[in-house]
């Protein structure tokens, strides 16, 4: 579904990701790990549009058959056209409106289409009715999911903080996205909040959403993903499996800090 190749991304004099090449698999899990420094966070900016690369290419193939260049597009169009989506490692929800509030701002650009940019709202079309009702209902859905449907009308800031982990996720679910972006999800969350995020993800992965996420937590990496790819220093040092990459002497030599004489781990 997604495919990198050549990925380069610098800033001045400094390389932060390195001629990175890998694909994310449609309808699966896809976990990019690394440590502290390995250019994760910067390869998913350039993938939702946040950066431009400074070389190499993104595309994105949706089931239908359609592709998108993302590297040539503007950030904001490769939510609404190229339907990805993403969360952020700081939650970055809207805590002053309510907990369905949230949701519905997600869908700002289908309703404001309906509304024919407000005039048709203000008339009370039965258009715009019908796709406010619709919203209404996706929202819920979303709620309903992660179960909060009886703090709909809750401050957002109030939640508890894995609810608003949670809450962000379906946020973005809300765009009906091809591809969902996460960045550090589980972080913050106690073991019990893992679980039901992990259930979460792995659901909407059933669902046929592919997802692509950055995590530390390696009990989540190798609990959900179905495919893994390590960086080290804006570099990939293996793709494959959770058992290979479990087993693999350059990602354990890159997180215990060690080497062997040619430089495997750097």
């Amino acid at each position: 579904m997604l495919a990198a190749a050549g990925l380069t991304m610098r800033f001045g004099g400094l390389t932060a990701v390195a001629d990175l090449s890998f694909e994310a698999r449609a309808g699966e899990i896809t976990a990019v790990i690394g440590p502290n420094g390995a250019g994760k966070t910067t390869v998913f900016n350039c993938i939702t549009g946040f950066y431009k690369p400074s070389e190499g290419r993104i595309a994105l193939t949706h089931p239908n058959g359609a592709r998108f260049a993302l590297d040539r597009m503007q950030g904001h169009r490769i939510a609404s056209r190229a339907r990805v989506a993403r969360t952020f490692q700081n939650i970055r929800l809207f805590a002053g409106m309510t907990v369905l509030e949230n949701l519905l701002v997600a869908q700002h650009n289908a309703l404001m289409g309906a509304s024919g940019f407000s005039l048709l709202a203000v008339l009370g079309t039965g258009r715009y009715r019908a796709a406010e009702a619709q919203g209404r209902e996706k929202a819920r859905h979303w709620l309903d999911r992660i179960g909060l449907i009886d703090r709909a009308d809750a401050p957002a800031g109030e939640l508890p903080y894995g609810a608003q982990r949670r809450l962000e996720v379906a946020r973005a679910m809300c765009i009906d996205p091809v591809m969902l972006c996460l960045d550090e999800p589980a972080a913050g969350l106690n073991p019990r909040e893992t679980d039901v995020l992990n259930n979460l993800l792995l659901g909407i992965r059933d669902d046929g959403c592919s997802l692509l996420l950055i995590e530390h937590d390696m009990g989540v990496v190798m609990r959900i993903s179905d495919h893994i790819v390590v960086l080290d220093h804006g570099k990939k040092i293996a793709d494959g499996s959770p058992a290979e990459i479990r087993a693999d002497p350059a990602v354990i030599a890159a997180y215990l800090g060690e080497g062997d004489e040619d430089g495997v781990a750097a």
